[in-house]
């Protein structure tokens, strides 16, 4: 359920495939962040580990803080929110899980431009990379995903349990998780750092990886190394 392991810097990198996680119940096939959490803390084994979540990464990885914080020795969190789905957004989700079933390619592209900063919107490596996960991530995958987003739970209470070493990036400007929302992460998380990347959308890893790693490694430098 990982996808190939890398080894730079001295880390050992885990990166979750979110299609083979989540386990559905008996009695339907719904997902949520609970079971996304739960699956992968599984698969992770006993081991602690510095985790890092991007976007739906990243209510996974508040959901991961409520079930085993005693197994998180710090804390990531780029271009997410604590916050519960709103109506509006909940309306536009099931608008576009509706359109996905006619004509996902679109959906896909829609998504992207509506996502990235205005600069990088017809970037051909971006949109291609962009089209590339989605079509692994297929229109079943898709619609799951997204019934588990929109159940999310509110997870401003239990920030201030958060105790580990915590990073908040994000793009100035995400038109889905605005600087603002991070701010509220960063004000929650008793000793957060706020990053704010400039000239950067939602999609900030694809957007602007020599920033984002750069403010990784930084945050990494300064967390000690698990044995």
């Amino acid at each position: 359920m990982f996808e190939p392991q890398k080894r730079i810097e001295g880390y050992r990198h885990l990166m979750p495939d979110l299609r083979g996680f989540g386990s559905a119940p008996a009695a339907d096939d719904a997902m949520s962040m609970a079971s996304y959490a739960r699956d992968l803390l599984s698969a992770i084994g006993e081991d602690r580990f510095v985790l890092a979540g991007f976007s739906m990464g990243g209510y996974t990885a508040l959901e991961i803080m409520r079930q085993a914080p005693e197994r998180v020795a710090a804390l990531a969190l780029l271009d997410t929110s604590a916050r519960p789905d709103t109506p509006e957004s909940t309306a536009k989700r099931r608008e576009q899980m509706a359109s996905a079933a006619q004509d996902f390619d679109a959906v896909v592209d829609a998504l992207r431009r509506r996502l990235v900063h205005p600069d990088v919107a017809d970037d051909p490596a971006l949109a291609e990379t962009f089209r590339a996960m989605a079509l692994r991530v297929g229109r079943a995958g898709f619609v799951r995903q997204q019934e588990a987003i929109i159940a999310r739970p509110d997870s401003r209470p239990s920030l201030r349990d958060i105790a580990c070493p915590t990073l908040v990036v994000c793009g100035r400007d995400d038109p889905v998780t605005p600087v603002e929302v991070h701010e509220e992460l960063r004000d929650g998380i008793a000793g957060a750092q706020l990053v704010v990347i400039g000239t950067c959308g939602h999609l900030s890893p694809l957007e602007r990886a020599p920033e984002v790693t750069g403010a990784l490694r930084a945050f990494l430098e300064r967390v000690p190394r698990l044995a």
